[in-house]
């Protein structure tokens, strides 16, 4: 990379300041926010969140003893809410055949093994299990998303060809392993992304404008 983590982590957190993510009163509900989402705007969520809260269902137990049903319907603004009724019903089954239903029973579990088990759920991909490693199990790990692989790739900081695994290790090997640190970088890396780096960019005022290579941003290779 041409700019080192250091430097993007101090330009964006001078631009914006701290980014208090995750937005929940639980680690639980951290959980069911990373399955909803998936595809979709975080304001969406915010609505079935609220449904779920009006019906005091943000607990382990009482959202696993909610029918399918009523639950397609409570999640129904995070879109998509068949689908991820049944994975965040994937999810309890996981959380209560393997851990009796207690989150602090399934946190004690070290980093890697409980990443592997979440992986192993049907719905669960790598930023969904890092997701609820880092805001709700408070496990260092990087979370890469989309905006996080964009803003990468166009400042020619990663290739295209980069995956996931290649970008969270860049971070992770050039960081130290901190929980506060990665929440934040992460954060301010969505913020960056939503305000300019879009599928549109817009780099006027971008903190990293001037980080950009010779000839502009980068895109991907012609297929």
């Amino acid at each position: 990379m041409t700019a080192t983590v250091d430097e993007i982590y101090h330009r964006l957190h001078t631009a914006y300041g701290p980014q208090h993510w995750w937005p929940a009163e639980s680690a639980f509900e951290v959980m069911v926010g990373a399955v909803l989402v998936q595809n979709t705007a975080w304001k969406n969520v915010e609505r079935a969140i609220d449904n779920l809260r009006q019906a005091c269902l943000l607990s382990p137990q009482e959202l696993y003893e909610v029918s399918i049903d009523e639950l397609q319907e409570l999640i129904r603004p995070a879109g998509y809410f068949r689908m991820k009724a049944r994975r965040l019903r994937n999810l309890l089954d996981y959380l209560f055949d393997q851990h009796a239903g207690s989150l602090a029973v399934m946190f004690s579990h070290d980093t890697e093994t409980l990443r592997q088990q979440l992986l192993q759920i049907n719905g669960i991909g790598p930023e969904t299990a890092d997701s609820i490693l880092l805001y709700a199990a408070e496990k260092p790990v990087f979370v890469v998303d989309a905006y996080t692989q964009r803003v990468l790739k166009r400042h020619g900081w990663m290739e295209y060809q980069a995956d996931y695994h290649e970008i969270q290790e860049h971070f992770q090997a050039n960081l130290p392993a901190d929980v506060e640190l990665y929440n934040e970088y992460h954060a301010l890396l969505v913020r960056v992304g939503h305000l300019h780096c879009r599928k549109t960019p817009q780099c006027d005022q971008c903190p990293l404008a001037d980080l950009l290579p010779e000839g502009g941003l980068q895109e991907p290779p012609s297929a």
